[in-house]
């Protein structure tokens, strides 16, 4: 269990001098030392990562929970993006510095990428928070790390280069965290990442969201006339239709999320009426929730919003924080933890409740892209860790001290950056090792894998 640093020293004040809250970050390397950080050994009592996660699973859809266990054994990287609880629980075992953040929870290179922003701008920043909580900081970065060992192995980049660039991730996090320890509250809270390589990954996904288009969403998940008659696709097991009943139950749910969104952007949602209701499998850690698209049809010809209502579980963090997060939501619960982390988010960002659950709802697919494990080879490894590095600072100096993290973390000692290299590759090996239970699982019948795109 990790309980939460109270930061009762004047030193962690918000309005304390920078200096003391730099001592104050100083010294919690009493209690975890910098070098600390770099340990992974698995304990003796450490549960079977396939039974861990079948617990997990309990209260999902278990006939697509095959879709998952065939995208999680589809490679190393795979397995990671499905396997949070077990991170979880695993990084729950070791020391922390005591310095808690709001944190992602499911950090890795693919759960960074471009959306439309609430002016239609694209923006390029964190996009996933189903398991965000406020915790350690040192959560995110070592399964951020580990992210990019695994996914640099997988486009066949040497362990020396993917440990090369992870000291790199710790570099820059710790070089953005001395900016954003001296910036203005109100200029952290507009605060923009604006040094984008010019043709780099990132650059490459912001392409790629600028052709996610409404007109193409349109065409990509609809079938029909364009006489405007056009409804959801049928394309089991991964996009098919409802029943009336649940069709119901999910446009009735709607009227509570209204309610969740500023009146401004109720304006705009009463300009739309919703026409149709699908279930959607989508991601690898969230297959086998309930998640529902509902495409909602304008006045103006071609003019479409697409609803995403997706099940909101409590985070795999919870069992191990001994302080409750105070919403009780857990479609608050992320909604909440996104605007917090985000310069900006998505307009329609809000909650709701259906049938005793809660569900978080956002627009689906609006110009949204990430980058592929593949394209993350050579330059571009570490270019993608510049940015990710300053993203993350960015969201944890907003919801945390960025001055007790840099006391922490050090402005030039690379002790952190060199402790966070041998634990990612530890942990990527330890993720290997798991990956290769599932695959003996799945060839003894234990369980049962599907492959589905």
């Amino acid at each position: 269990m990790v309980r939460a640093s109270k930061m009762t020293s004047l030193a962690t004040k918000r309005f304390a001098p920078l200096s003391k809250r730099i001592a104050f970050g100083r010294s919690r390397r009493r209690q975890l030392p910098r070098a600390g950080q770099g340990r992974w050994k698995p304990s003796s009592g450490r549960p079977d990562p396939i039974e861990l996660l079948n617990e997990a699973h309990q209260g999902r859809i278990q006939s697509l929970l095959p879709i998952k266990w065939g995208r999680m054994a589809a490679s190393p990287f795979g397995f990671f993006r499905g396997a949070a609880p077990v991170m979880a629980r695993d990084l729950s075992t070791l020391p922390t510095s005591g310095i808690h953040v709001q944190i992602c929870g499911d950090a890795h290179v693919r759960n960074l990428g471009a959306f439309a922003g609430p002016q239609g701008h694209l923006v390029f920043d964190i996009n996933d928070f189903d398991e965000s909580v406020h915790g350690p900081w040192e959560w995110d970065i070592k399964r951020l790390a580990t992210s990019f060992v695994l996914a640099g192995r997988e486009a066949g980049e040497p362990d020396r280069v993917c440990a090369d660039v992870v000291e790199l991730l710790m570099r820059c996090y710790r070089q953005s965290m001395a900016e954003f320890a001296e910036m203005s509250a109100i200029r952290l809270f507009r605060y923009l990442i604006r040094r984008l390589p010019g043709k780099g990954p990132v650059q490459q996904v912001l392409a790629k969201a600028e052709h996610a288009t409404h007109s193409k969403t349109l065409q990509r998940i609809t079938v029909g006339p364009q006489n405007g008659n056009r409804r959801l696709a049928k394309r089991p097991p991964l996009l098919f239709r409802v029943s009336a009943a649940t069709s119901t139950a999910v446009l009735g749910a709607l009227r509570e999320y209204r309610s969740t969104v500023s009146e401004d952007r109720q304006l705009i949602l009463d300009a739309y009426r919703p026409i149709d209701v699908a279930f959607k499998v989508v991601g690898t850690g969230s297959v086998a929730t309930r998640d529902y698209v509902v495409f909602c049809r304008g006045a103006a010809p071609g003019d479409a919003l697409f609803l995403q209502v997706k099940e909101e579980p409590h985070s795999c963090y919870a069992p191990y924080l001994t302080e409750p997060d105070p919403i009780d939501h857990q479609g608050h619960r992320v909604a909440r933890a996104q605007h917090r982390m985000q310069t900006k988010s998505d307009p329609f960002l809000g909650w709701a409740t259906l049938e005793g659950r809660d569900y978080l709802v956002r627009q689906l697919a609006d110009h949204k892209a990430s980058v592929e494990p593949a394209e993350l080879t050579g330059k571009a490894l570490g270019e993608y860790a510049t940015v990710c590095a300053e993203l993350f600072a960015k969201a944890h100096a907003r919801t945390g001290d960025p001055g007790a993290l840099l006391g922490y973390c050090g402005g030039s000692s690379d002790r952190l950056d060199k402790a966070i290299r041998r634990f990612a590759i530890a942990y990527a090996d330890q993720t290997e090792a798991d990956h290769k239970l599932l695959l003996r699982a799945i060839r003894a019948g234990k369980v049962k894998a599907r492959r589905a795109v």
